[in-house]
């Protein structure tokens, strides 16, 4: 089988299994009992009904209309595909309800109307005003689609948006705006030469003008050559208000002294002779697709510092209208915006550039992995998967729509929701929170262990913009200098934050006599100080909390834990501190589950469990969250005698001896915990209310297990572990943590021993 033949068959199989198509509908209110049924229909549901008889505007309160899109096709016009129908078009539109809901967690229907004619299209379109909250029209061709995008924005009350047109528009936009940044020109002295006189094209010339181009420096052909004054082949309205007053024909003959290409026709449309005789430094978006009007690698052949986007994703700049639609639809909703307008586009604009030229976040460099992100003729506009997309452009776009008077619900409080736009893609931040409004009270130093990590130099970025931490890093100054550089950083070692360097540091004497000052009644002689303050990073780190020179230490992002806490007991286990359990906080969509011990005792003894259970409710109440801990066990209320279940009851005997303040029953089994009514069934004197969420495991292997189970099957976000019982001087992370569980980890660490209680 050939690959082209393997890349289809593997495309079949995704739209046939595990079940047919890209989308399902689930209930968001359960439908457990008699009452459910009667509160989802009738008669309950009369009441949302007459409330919204009342007051339109309710629908967005008692239904999911002011969350729901629709994507409409006639399937005229589909990808590459042209007239497929319908019906064919099927896929493509259930493709893009999806990454409504992926990006901005927008539901979406796709709709397919079997309707050639554009007024009686838009007639079926504007009918369905009740259900919806904004219209995605879709792949309809060119000029159809400009009547069935007007009709509808005329008769419609709520947004109506041609992607095709505008959304390319739009991310066009963005990448000119970088691209003529990078180029040290301005919109208004450029000229642009475009191919491509379809919706798509004349859409972007449109927003250009916008931008500041002047009219008369747009050259526009298609495929009978130049638009100019007087043509009458092929031509429509749209295409003749660029019409110029000349007598030159060909692209060949226009392309001379152009600044920009812009590309939507077909491909091989643009000669390498004719980049050639482009402007210095020219800008050219080959946009077609599946193969561009130029090869990047060819136009470079004859201008090598050529700027270029295409609309492939094997290439740098690919221009693709998910950097858009999801989040101008998301601040539109969000709002009641009765259309997007020019203002709430060009806010877009504005958010997607904006975001190009920040520091890459660290999930969109783990999502593409190996390719350079750092601003510049490589990378003009974000990445698609860049999480921080939802909350900068999506909160732009509502903020434009408030001050045009388009929006039906004004938010009052416009950083608050960029807030929990943030919140809706990365699923720590909420929790977090009362953890980074406690650091914020100290500024206090946390030292890496493994500073030349990627992901540690993407936490120290974060934590300088975001928190009043100070980081410092071990490694060596010329790695860490070079990688920031790579990976587009503005953090700089020195200049930003300390590193303490093995290889060479001044401090090197004290560090080794500290050391051995410590170990030297246990078998380590000056010569093995010296040889463990040169190699090892996680003892220098502990040294240095040790002498004050920081106040806690994040290590363990490669390595075993247990060798790393081997160190950190050995130089910080002194004056009652002792590790006693490591409790990871699982972030699940049902909300945060704690568990603990996942890492210090392979088999805590009964008083082990007994502190296991103390720390972890003291440490959960630094999240807000009042402690509900389930002793977790094979063993279900005293019904087996011996093991797991024997140590945990001598632990619950324990914590009985004396007043606690904060709940826990014991021992059960983890359904038993997590399921109120079947603990009601089978113990009904329990001591917890609702579910439990801190599950103390009596083994280890049990902990972690249910550990990495909830991470890789329920997509659970794993916050910690949080070492507990060493005054919060050192944390120990797995190999696993991302850049932004760092950060997580960072605040944890930062937060003052006095917020322990």
């Amino acid at each position: 089988m050939s690959d082209s033949q393997k890349l289809r068959q593997t495309a079949l199989d995704y739209h046939e299994f595990p079940k047919p198509g890209k989308l399902e509908i689930r209930p968001t209110k359960p439908m457990a009992n008699g009452r459910d049924l009667s509160l989802a229909y009738s008669p309950g549901v009369a009441e949302a009904c007459l409330e919204i008889k009342n007051n339109a505007e309710d629908a967005a309160r008692y239904t999911a209309r002011g969350n729901l899109v629709a994507v409409v096709s006639n399937g005229s016009a589909v990808l590459g595909l042209g007239n497929i129908g319908a019906l064919a078009s099927k896929p493509v539109m259930e493709g893009k309800a999806v990454l409504f809901k992926k990006f901005a967690n927008i539901d979406c229907f796709d709709i397919e109307v079997d309707q050639a004619d554009p007024e009686k299209l838009a007639d079926i379109v504007c009918a369905l005003e009740p259900t919806f909250g904004a219209i995605n029209l879709e792949d309809i061709k060119a000029p159809d689609c400009f009547i069935v995008e007007q009709l509808c924005r005329e008769r419609m009350g709520i947004p109506v948006f041609h992607d095709d047109q505008h959304g390319t528009a739009i991310v066009v936009g963005a990448a000119a705006k970088n691209a003529l940044h990078v180029a040290g020109k301005s919109f208004e002295d450029i000229k642009i030469v475009s191919t491509g006189g379809g919706a798509a094209g004349i859409a972007c010339l449109n927003m250009l003008l916008k931008l500041g181009v002047k009219r008369e420096n747009v050259w526009l052909c298609d495929i009978h050559g130049l638009v100019y004054e007087g043509r009458t082949e092929d031509m429509n309205p749209h295409k003749a208000a660029y019409a110029q007053q000349s007598d030159l024909r060909t692209l060949d003959e226009v392309i001379d002294g152009a600044d920009l290409f812009l590309g939507l026709s077909g491909p091989n449309v643009l000669q390498p002779e004719m980049v050639a005789k482009m402007a210095t430094r020219p800008i050219i978006f080959a946009l077609a697709n599946p193969t561009p009007e130029i090869l990047p690698q060819a136009a470079r052949e004859v201008a090598p510092d050529a700027i270029i986007a295409t609309g492939r994703s094997d290439f740098p700049n690919q221009v693709n209208n998910v950097l858009c639609f999801p989040f101008i639809f998301r601040g539109a909703l969000d709002v009641g915006a009765t259309e997007i307008n020019d203002q709430m586009q060009l806010a877009c604009i504005d958010g997607i550039a904006e975001l190009a030229r920040a520091t890459t976040s660290a999930e969109a460099a783990a999502a593409y992995r190996g390719e350079q992100l750092t601003f510049g003729p490589d990378y003009l506009i974000p990445k698609p998967f860049d999480p921080r997309l939802v909350g900068v452009v999506s909160s732009s776009v509502a903020k434009a729509a408030m001050e045009s008077g388009v929006a039906k619900r004004p938010i009052e409080d416009l950083e608050a929701y960029k807030q929990k736009l943030n919140q809706s893609v990365f699923k720590s931040a909420l929790l977090m929170r009362p953890i980074f409004d406690a650091a914020r009270i100290a500024s206090r130093r946390i030292v890496f262990a493994e500073g030349e990590d990627e992901r540690v130099l993407r936490a120290a970025q974060a934590i300088l913009e975001e928190t009043t931490e100070t980081p410092l890093l071990i490694g060596r100054p010329e790695v860490i200098e070079a990688r920031c550089e790579r990976l587009g950083l503005d953090i700089r070692p020195s200049r930003d934050f300390q590193i303490v360097n093995p290889e060479n540091d001044p401090r090197y004497y004290d560090y080794w006599n500290s050391y051995h000052e410590l170990m030297m009644r246990r078998g380590v002689s000056p010569d093995i100080a010296k040889a463990v303050m040169r190699t090892n990073t996680t003892a220098i780190g502990a040294i240095m909390v040790h002498r004050g020179e920081a106040d806690s230490l994040i290590c363990g992002t490669f390595g075993e834990y247990r060798w790393h806490l081997n160190y950190v007991n050995q130089v910080l286990g002194r004056g009652g501190l002792y590790a006693h359990g490591a409790l990871s906080l699982m972030i699940l969509e049902e909300g945060p589950l704690f568990i603990a011990d996942t890492h210090v005792y392979q088999l805590p003894n009964p008083e082990q469990l007994a502190e296991i259970a103390i720390g972890a409710a003291r440490h959960v109440k630094r999240f807000g969250i009042e402690p509900q801990i389930a002793l977790c066990s094979q063993s279900q209320f005293g019904n087996q005698r011996e093991g797991s279940g024997k140590r945990l009851r001598e632990a619950l005997a324990i914590l009985d001896s004396k007043a606690r303040d904060f709940v826990y029953e014991g021992e059960m089994n983890v359904d038993t915990a997590l399921n109120p009514t079947l603990r009601q069934r089978i113990f009904p004197h329990s001591r917890l209310e609702g579910a439990a969420n801190i599950l103390i495991f009596a083994h280890a292997d049990a902990a972690s297990g249910v550990r990495n189970i909830l991470k890789a099957r329920a997509g659970g976000l794993e916050v910690g572990p949080i070492l507990m019982g060493m005054g919060n001087r050192a944390h120990i992370v797995s190999p696993s943590i991302t850049a932004r569980g760092l950060l997580n980890m960072s605040a944890i660490a930062g937060t003052p021993v006095t917020h322990y209680g």
